[in-house]
């Protein structure tokens, strides 16, 4: 199988912005795009096909007609049918909303889906341009739902500057924000279930408050201050730098500046692809696509090789 591009799929959000279309060249007169759904399966939002004879061909019916072949055995061993992973890229011209996901076992229980982790990779920031990520100190939930009813929350939340090339790993359970002037990569599990505590006291289009879950986070949450987000890995040149390896996703950095051969013969897993910089050409024995910044590419599991021609690229390379 060739290396598959597919149609972005675009969001409004409140928080949009233009990064999207000016940066990553997305096609929207929109002045508030928030998300590009690169690879996805949720409902009412499945990937298709832009590219070669496929084109046209949705990702889910893909993966129901070449299965293994396009997945790998150990996935759908554990997965069936369903893609496992979310692949966005993000701009927040506001500030998000601060919230969190559920654990895969709060989620089954409450939503019959996956629970939500997720990466983050920063592809571009404003001066000062920051996330919220966890406690500032460890609390208790009546410490929690006090600062919520006394409109203090921010007074307890850890705020973390950034720059281009800062990744960070998002356990379940982690509160959490995007802030203003970031654009970035996420990687995630298939799920789109979020818990909002706090938005800023924004009004929507037509005037209204978005939805609060904050019941249903209070058991949700980790209300330790943790360290465990920032992720430091290597950078050298031409070969896969260990990012993140969890039980949901593994995520290398490719700075890639000359040809090169990726052996895949032993990988039982898909492959994807972000360009988070610069520009390739990803090839198989069936074909290739050229790769642009803001694009992405899967693999099929079943590719037993694959060359990169580039000159400068930046890539995240993700497998299960």
């Amino acid at each position: 199988m060739y290396p598959l591009k597919f149609f972005p799929i675009l969001h409004e959000r409140l928080w949009g912005g233009t990064k999207l279309r000016e940066l990553l060249h997305k096609s929207s007169p929109s002045d508030i795009i928030g998300e590009s759904w690169e690879l996805s399966t949720v409902k009412d939002n499945i990937s298709v096909i832009a590219n070669g004879g496929l084109k046209g061909t949705s990702l889910q019916e893909l993966i129901n007609s070449h299965g293994e072949r396009l997945l790998g055995k150990s996935v759908v061993d554990r997965f069936g049918s369903d893609f496992p992973i979310l692949i966005k890229f993000i701009d927040a011209k506001q500030d998000l909303s601060i919230q969190l996901h559920p654990d895969d076992a709060l989620a089954k229980e409450r939503h019959d889906s996956f629970g939500k982790t997720e990466m983050w990779y920063i592809m571009d920031a404003d001066p000062e341009a920051s996330l919220i990520i966890g406690f500032n100190k460890d609390v208790t939930k009546e410490e929690y739902a006090d600062s919520l009813k006394n409109d203090r929350l921010l007074d307890l939340l850890n705020y973390e500057q950034v720059q281009e090339g800062d990744t960070f790993f998002i356990n379940t359970g982690k509160i959490h924000a995007i802030g203003a002037g970031v654009l970035l990569a996420e990687i995630q599990q298939t799920s789109d279930i979020t818990y909002r505590v706090f938005d800023f006291n924004r009004r929507d289009a037509n005037g209204n408050f978005r939805e609060l879950h904050t019941e249903m986070a209070l058991d949700a949450i980790d209300y330790l201050k943790k360290e465990d987000f920032k992720v430091t890995y290597p950078c050298q040149k031409n070969t896969a730098n260990p990012m993140v390896a969890s039980p949901y996703f593994k995520t290398n950095f490719m700075h890639v500046t000359e040809d090169l051969d990726q052996d895949m013969a032993d990988r039982d897993s898909f492959t994807i692809y972000m360009c988070v910089g610069g520009e390739a050409i990803v090839s198989n024995e069936y074909g290739s696509v050229d790769l642009h910044k803001g694009e992405t590419t899967l693999i099929s599991a079943n590719c037993n090789s694959i060359l990169i021609k580039s000159s400068g690229a930046k890539l995240l390379e993700v497998t299960i």
